[in-house]
């Protein structure tokens, strides 16, 4: 299990190891980014393969809704710091328990990733394809 650190980021903190940020208000709390959010909790690692692994380990968590149960607030809804620690490490520990299963998904993930974005670019083009035959046929 790789080593980590969990902290509150601060607003204009620079980190030198590598690290992934962690959204802790709203509905979308848990959504990991490499890019930093106003209000999210900063995971420090000592080695890359560690950040990038334990990356979809918490977009799985994310996406799968597990931090809805842990929310705390009427309004605006959002996750402590205390609550993210305490079930963090176990949750991540449980989900690479099969080292190799574990490299797989990630694997899965990744080509997932690579096409959902190849495909976002794909119909970008189609629509400034459409958007030009729309605006030629309007012309004549």
């Amino acid at each position: 299990m790789p080593n980590f650190i969990i902290k509150t980021h601060r607003k204009d903190t620079a980190y030198s190891k590598p690290h992934l940020f962690i959204l802790n208000k709203g509905m979308n709390s848990g959504k990991p980014q490499k890019e930093q959010f106003t209000n999210s909790f900063v995971v420090i690692f000592e080695k890359e393969e560690d950040c990038e692994s334990l990356f979809f380990v918490a977009y799985s968590l994310w996406q799968t809704k597990f931090w809805h149960q842990f929310l705390i607030g009427s309004v605006i809804p959002f996750l402590r710091l205390p609550d993210f620690k305490k079930e963090f490490n176990p949750q991540a520990s449980l989900m690479m328990l099969e080292h190799e299963q574990h490299l797989k998904n990630v694997a899965a993930l990744k080509l997932l990733e690579k096409k959902e974005k190849q495909y976002k670019e794909d119909m970008m083009l189609i629509n400034d394809i459409r958007r030009a035959i729309l605006y030629r046929y309007c012309r004549k």
